[in-house]
């Protein structure tokens, strides 16, 4: 499964498991509460998927890991339809209960999410080969590696927040640090074969 059918397997999966979760709670304020949370952390595993998938190929380097990486693109824009779908059951939430969803959140989190939600487009947009010979390569690397850290520094601020919830956000916490580890390690380790390649 590569290319764009994986991106649109993963799709009707997430939208099948959001709607099975939504009315599982009969359509109700609670449902959409379990599709904000499942699409919270799908949208964490598919990011930090994409966003390490260069960097565990370069340190474990394995026919799932060349997979990985030959995918990431379409793992990313994954990404960005889970947390589309957490975006739509976010404001469904806002629309029915403004008291519960103003309980769950404040306006500093929707300006950091907000801001996060334009980086996601913008990268998801520059996703495309078109898009991408337009922006030119300079600053697609510039989007895409200051985009990434920037939806990184949200993830992890939003996960470490709930950390005292529960034994998921640890898990979670744990994922978020992990993709950001292997990313510095990877870059360090390319740094030190540039340093003794021969001139």
């Amino acid at each position: 499964m590569n290319s764009w059918r994986l991106w649109r397997v993963v799709s009707l999966l997430l939208l099948g498991m959001s709607l099975s979760l939504w009315a599982s709670h009969g359509w109700d304020t609670d449902g959409l509460r379990s599709v904000i949370r499942a699409t919270a952390r799908t949208s964490l595993v598919l990011f930090s998927l994409a966003f390490s998938a260069g960097a565990l190929f370069r340190l474990l380097p394995s026919e799932a890991t060349r997979w990985l990486r030959r995918n990431r693109r379409y793992v990313g824009v994954s990404f960005a339809t889970s947390h589309v779908i957490h975006l739509i059951a976010l404001i469904a939430l806002a629309s029915v209960d403004q008291e519960l969803f103003w309980q769950l959140t404040n306006v500093a989190n929707i300006v950091f999410a907000g801001a996060a939600y334009l980086v996601i487009a913008a990268m998801t947009a520059t996703s495309f080969d078109r898009a991408a010979a337009w922006l030119g390569p300079r600053k697609w690397r510039l989007l895409h590696l200051v985009g990434s850290w920037y939806i990184w520094l949200v993830f992890a601020g939003a996960v470490g927040r709930r950390v005292p919830l529960g034994p998921i956000y640890w898990a979670m916490l744990a994922l978020v640090v992990l993709a950001a580890v292997l990313r510095i390690v990877a870059m360090q380790s390319r740094g030190r074969r540039v340093a003794v390649a021969p001139s």
